[in-house]
């Protein structure tokens, strides 16, 4: 509980830094044409975070990104939590603030609870130690050698050097100030302040079973146990989306609502999302044609683009500058290529083809949404709408690949809820139809209108029974996926080196290396866990140390090149060793110096020039 309460703690206090400074700067806004206490109180953090992290991309290009000075900014944002914390009460206290709610009904209730359901293991899942593929191959490395540099720099021994790391430099201060756990929190924040903008957006433009609806789907598809950067990039992308709905919605040449401010928070939003990952630049088009049918001011889409550049241009103008490619390594085939060669990038794409698969069924009922009377009646629905037929259609036209349209996901969980309830009022007219025709067979009564009644509570109890039954099933699996995301968490460092030796291939190698190696280390096929292994290993499948530019080499060859490289041991899992020890000389050159787990390193001997 202690370990927990930490780490919440910690949390909590980021929360309120980045409310704080989200929430002065929002103040000198004019308030949404809409007002939602929580809503507004999400797009705060939300700009405090993108604060925070144009703080610490403006630190880090200086060389002065340190520990104090993110500790000075995170006092420095409770501070001013602290200032405007009176004033946000006011807000609330103030008489007609907000309108009493409206009854609960039955079914909002069982939503209310599946929601609950739905967040159990959410909560518990940030406290695992790092063990994703992705999060140990470059996220954390790269996290973690900007912590301890202080500085941004091209660092050629990950998978993607040249990539935008906004929401990266987050994850970054939380090593600086904390353990390894806490990016995990940090990832699963974007997660929970999207639920709570999703669930307020719901209740605003749909219906409060909309709002469960649709925060449940989005809260049980986000994966809340790593230090990925998609639900982050979801994140700001459904904020851009929010202050962009905020500034359709004010009244033109009336700044009481904002006008072109919520324009240019828009793009801010969007930036920071840009700045995290380049999948976010495909909404871009879509954004441009929807602001250019309603503002044409240049000096609007001045301070848009202004706006949008300021917390993602550094990324695009120094790849642009070093290599010719803005969006290295992914427009090699525009503008030339320079660490990826062109089989490399041939490559991955075969690798995203690979993993190409339908998501998750849950959001595919947004297709029926256009035969909801919430499409008829609301004009965010059919916004939302468009925006998920948009970035569906891209995505099945490029990659296919689940992950990518992850940034969609809240919108189209929120549009999906729409949809499964047009399926299941389908269905409830069919059953009464059904079952009301065989009454009315059965007795003329029916006229008088008592079968009705009885057919209409015979309906309510066997939705009842159906409610429980769904209820039943759903909580089996929140206990199940619960009690198997609390046994990974490991409090003591005995605990937390059983867990990685049993989920990290190659750990042990890995770790015996960082607290023994004296040179540089090069890894075959055991790119997850180089986040354990010496700051930094190398060796890669794609880049400037891809493995087949030595694998042609004889023992003697091999063992010269890594030597005059200045590497000193080579790891990797049994089942490469065959390939690998089948080299001529191979013996005489590398001998094993540690075996544990299906990996071993090998020490290089030392050769004649």
């Amino acid at each position: 509980m202690t370990f927990a309460a930490a780490h919440y703690a910690a949390l909590a206090v980021f929360i309120a830094a980045s409310w704080g400074f989200g929430r002065a700067l929002l103040g000198r806004l004019a308030p949404p044409p809409r007002r939602d206490a929580w809503l507004e109180a999400a797009m705060a953090v939300a700009l405090g975070m993108g604060l925070f992290i144009c703080a610490f991309q403006a630190l880090a290009i200086f060389g002065a990104f340190r520990a104090g000075a993110t500790m000075a900014l995170v006092l420095a944002g409770v501070g001013a939590a602290g200032l405007q914390l009176p004033g946000w009460l006011r807000e609330r206290r103030t008489p007609g603030a907000s309108l009493p709610p409206a009854p609960w009904t039955h079914y909002e209730r069982i939503a209310a609870i599946a929601l609950a359901l739905v967040a159990l293991p959410a909560l518990v899942a940030p406290l695992a130690p790092p063990a994703a593929f992705d999060e140990l191959m470059y996220h954390l490395p790269y996290a973690r050698q900007v912590a301890q540099q202080g500085t941004l720099g091209i660092h050629d021994w990950l998978r993607y050097p040249w990539f935008p790391y906004n929401y990266n430099l987050l994850y970054a201060a939380a090593l600086q100030l904390g353990d390894d756990v806490l990016p995990h929190f940090l990832n699963g924040l974007a997660g929970a302040l999207s639920v709570v903008m999703l669930f307020r957006l719901g209740i605003q433009h749909a219906n409060r079973l909309t709002a469960f609806i649709g925060a449940a789907i989005w809260l049980g598809l986000g994966d809340y146990s790593n230090a990925l950067i998609d639900m982050g990039v979801a994140f700001f992308v459904l904020a851009a989306c929010v202050a962009l709905w905020w500034w359709r919605e004010s009244a033109p040449g009336k700044p009481a609502h904002g006008g072109m401010r919520w324009l240019g928070l828009a793009a801010f939003f969007l930036g920071v999302a840009a700045g995290s990952k380049y999948q976010a630049l495909v909404f871009m088009p879509l954004v441009a044609l929807f602001v250019v049918r309603h503002e044409r001011s240049p000096k609007a889409w001045g301070l848009a683009l202004v706006c949008f550049l300021l917390p993602c241009i550094y990324w695009y103008a120094r790849n642009f500058v070093m290599t010719g490619d803005p969006f290295n390594p992914i427009g090699a085939r525009v503008f030339g290529f320079t660490e990826w060669t062109p089989a490399d990038y041939v490559q991955q794409v075969a690798d995203v083809r690979v993993h190409a698969e339908m998501p998750n069924l849950l959001i595919w009922s947004f297709f029926l949404a256009p035969f909801s009377l919430l499409w008829k009646r609301s004009p965010a629905v059919r916004a939302a709408g468009w925006f998920c037929l948009y970035s569906v259609a891209v995505w099945v036209v490029t990659s296919r690949y689940p992950r990518y349209l992850m940034a969609s996901f809240p919108l189209l969980a929120m549009t999906s809820a729409v949809g499964w309830q047009v399926l299941f009022g389908w269905i409830a007219s069919g059953l009464r139809r059904v079952f009301g025709g065989k009454q009315g067979q059965e007795a003329p009564a029916v006229a008088t209108g008592a079968m009705s009644r009885d057919t209409a509570r015979s309906g309510a109890r066997v939705g009842d029974w159906v409610a429980v039954l769904l209820l039943a099933v759903l909580a089996a699996v929140a206990v199940r996926q619960t009690a198997v995301k609390v046994s990974m968490i490991s409090v003591t460092p005995e605990a937390r080196e059983a867990f990685l030796r049993k989920h990290v291939p190659g750990y042990a190698a890995m770790d015996y290396l960082r607290r023994n190696a004296t040179g540089r280390v090069y890894q075959i096929a055991l790119n997850e866990a180089i986040y354990y292994g010496p700051n930094p290993v190398w060796g890669d499948t794609l880049g400037p140390w891809r493995y087949t530019d030595f694998g042609k080499l004889s023992g003697g060859d091999l063992a010269r090149k890594l030597s005059g490289l200045g590497f000193v041991a080579v790891v990797l899992p049994d089942s490469v060793v065959p390939v690998f020890s089948a080299r001529v000389d191979f013996d005489k050159y590398f001998a094993v110096q540690f075996e544990q787990d299906g990996s071993r390193v090998y020490r290089i001997l030392p050769v004649a020039p």
